[in-house]
């Protein structure tokens, strides 16, 4: 069982940044695949950003790519997003998701997610 709680979450304007943590529980937290992942209102949750295992190999959405970097430490059970020059359209909630076997791009497949955190960008 994996317990994960975000944080870092909050307003900014377009163009600044945030930084969101996730902490997890449980001591083979370098055994999972940790993802982000963002739903706004009225749309579907969709990927932002993976890092996988202990060997940390990182795929981004096309929307975030060059702007959000994913990274993780492994020695405090904690995965980061950095968000940069963000934007209205970055405007959801993010969650983290976490998965022994899967690291890919689809939600569903995800076992374990956090309670969310918003983040929202004026213009």
């Amino acid at each position: 069982q994996v317990q994960l709680v975000e944080s870092g979450g909050g307003l900014v304007q377009a163009g600044g940044s945030l930084r969101l943590s996730c902490a997890a529980s449980g001591r083979t937290f370098s055994m999972y695949a940790m993802a982000w992942f963002r739903q706004a209102p009225g749309k579907e949750r969709e990927f932002v950003a993976i890092i996988r295992w202990s060997g940390g190999r990182v795929y981004y959405a096309d929307s975030v790519k060059g702007r959000f970097t994913i990274s993780r430490d492994n020695a405090k059970n904690t995965v980061y997003l950095h968000m940069n020059s963000l934007k209205p359209e970055d405007t959801a909630v993010y969650y983290c998701a976490a998965d022994k076997y899967y690291s890919g791009s689809s939600w569903t497949e995800y076992d374990y997610w956090g309670q969310g955190t918003q983040v929202t960008v004026s213009s």
